[in-house]
Parts: C-alpha cells; sequence; structure tokens
C-alpha cells in the first residue's frame, strides 16, 4: 500500500491557510497549496518547503471564486490521484472572502459562491477521491461570525440590505450546516469531517474590510467605534494560531473515526452552533448546493 499522505490547502498562499499547509507540511504531508496567483504560490511552496518537511509542496492556480474553475480544479485533482495511486488524505477548504459592497458571480451573491457554493463543489466533486484514499479527513473552516447570521436559506441571497459582514457570517452558517450534515452522510465511509474555527486573525481578507462600517446592519453602525474596536481585538492574533484548529482537525491522532467535530478556536472541540444542527436549514442548504453549483459528474474512483 502506498503510505504517502497528501493534502490540499484551499487559499493556502498567505495568512491562516499557509500556516495550515505549513503545519500539514511538519506533520509529514505532501501539501498542494491552491491559489489565484503564482507569484504568491512560488513563495508559499518556498516557505513550505523551507520548514524542511519530508515531502515536497506544489502549488495549483486556480480561481475559486468561478465554480467552473473549481470543477476544472477538482477534476484534475481526481485525475492526479487516480493516476499516482496516492491518496488524498486531507482537503483543507480554507477559501474565504468578505465584500463590503455586494456583487455577483455568474447571476449569484458573491459571498455565497466564496464561502459555501464553492468549497462545497470541491469536496462533492472530490468525494470518490477522499473515499478511495480513506481513512482521510475533510476540514472545513467555519467562522464566529455565523452567531450573527440570518438561518433563512429559502434562496442564496436573502432579504432586505446588503451588510457584508452578516452576508459572509450568513454564507459560512451554510457552510457549517453543509459540514455537520456531510459529516451524518458519509459516516461509514472512512471520511471523516470537521470545521475548524480559527477565532480570529490578522489576514488579508480582514485587513481593510472589517474598518469599513458599511459591512454591519444599521444598528450596529450606531455602535461602530464599540464593534469597531471588537473587530481590532479579534483580529489581532497571528495567522500561526489560528491555523491551530485547522491543523489539529486535520491531524490529531485523537481524532481518528470521529466525524461532525467543531474545532474550537483552542483548538479543542466545541459544542456546534446550534443553528447548524437543524435538519430543515440541512435539506434547505443542501438544495441550493444542488441548484446553484451541481456535481456534473462524480470524478475519482
Amino acid at each position: 500500500m502506498n503510505s504517502k499522505r497528501t493534502a490540499v490547502v484551499t487559499a493556502g498562499t498567505g495568512g491562516i491557510g499557509l500556516e495550515t499547509a505549513i503545519g500539514l507540511a511538519e506533520a509529514g504531508y505532501a501539501v498542494t497549496v491552491i491559489g489565484r496567483d503564482a507569484e504568491r504560490g512560488a513563495r508559499a511552496v518556498e516557505l513550505i518547503d523551507a520548514a524542511g518537511p519530508a515531502q515536497r509542496a506544489r502549488f495549483l492556480a486556480a480561481d475559486l471564486s468561478s465554480l467552473d474553475r473549481v470543477r476544472a480544479l477538482a477534476e484534475r485533482l481526481a485525475a492526479e490521484h487516480a493516476a499516482s495511486g496516492d491518496p488524498l488524505s486531507v482537503l483543507v477548504n480554507n477559501v474565504g472572502a468578505m465584500f463590503p459592497e455586494r456583487r455577483d458571480i455568474d447571476g449569484v451573491e458573491a459571498s455565497f459562491v466564496v464561502n459555501h457554493l464553492s468549497p462545497y463543489l470541491l469536496t462533492e466533486s472530490l468525494l470518490p477521491t477522499l473515499a478511495s484514499g480513506a481513512p482521510s479527513r475533510i476540514v472545513n473552516v467555519t467562522s464566529g461570525a455565523v452567531g450573527l447570521a440570518r438561518p433563512v436559506f429559502d434562496a442564496a441571497e436573502p432579504p432586505g440590505g446588503y451588510y457584508g459582514f452578516h452576508w459572509y457570517g450568513r454564507a459560512k452558517l451554510a457552510h457549517l450546516v453543509h459540514t455537520l450534515d456531510l459529516a451524518a452522510r458519509l459516516a461509514e465511509t472512512g471520511v471523516s469531517v470537521f470545521a475548524a474555527d480559527p477565532g480570529g486573525a490578522a489576514t488579508a481578507m480582514t485587513d481593510g474590510t472589517l474598518t469599513d462600517p458599511r459591512i454591519v446592519s444599521p444598528g450596529l453602525r450606531l455602535i461602530w467605534p464599540l464593534v469597531r474596536r471588537k473587530f481590532a481585538r479579534s483580529t489581532s492574533g497571528p495567522a500561526s494560531v489560528a491555523a491551530r484548529p485547522s491543523i489539529v482537525a486535520a491531524t490529531d491522532p485523537a481524532l481518528a473515526g470521529r466525524t461532525g467535530v467543531v474545532i474550537g478556536p483552542d483548538a479543542v472541540p466545541v459544542a456546534p452552533f446550534r443553528a447548524a444542527t437543524r435538519p430543515e436549514l440541512a435539506a434547505a442548504v443542501r438544495r441550493l448546493g444542488e441548484r446553484h453549483a451541481p456535481v456534473t459528474a462524480r470524478t475519482g474512483a
């Protein structure tokens, strides 16, 4: 049996994703980082390899805001693993984005695409590859912003005005709902599914975006100085610390055989946000994924 362990980390060229990739490489995984920028990707590979891992890292370019590019990436990864025989041991869906102003991607609100539909589609497309290499793990990065999300998923876009932080939280809630639902679905397959909450860190996503009062609802704008200070405190930590929950979820032997576990900011299991466990929300989120990000063909073994 091939003993090589491999990991894929999306948005892995900087911030929490890069620190996660370094941690996985140090744990013995051959890491592939996914990102848009080749220069950042090359630099990320240098930093990962500088840690002296047994397996060299590599970079693959993909714009994860495009569902067509996500499908192409999944097809490539599945084909590579089928050809090499190496198992896909870990998939870390670290991609995330917050937008101060509303925008669409192919007719769907951008935050919902990037924070939920993109990792949903990548994961669903790679399930045969992950199952064929079991035991394997899926780690979906969540956020404390789910606590301010409106738990209504009749459509990809909720009614009412656009407020970037709340819509980011809602998309992250959709993905947390999907994570727990997927864990139940895959319970007997050898594919474990975890959510990892990094807490907060200074990253490219939080730099600048969280200083714009337009991202919160009018009620919170009335106390914006307090809200901004809270945002500043919550994003002041190093990315290396924020990556610990993802690394633990991906590698901790104590989690072997477990699934549907949320790893909190202190890198220990915590209770999931209650709304994310509601069966009716799971069904609604599942319908949105099937409608807006259909898996056109199952790839892999």
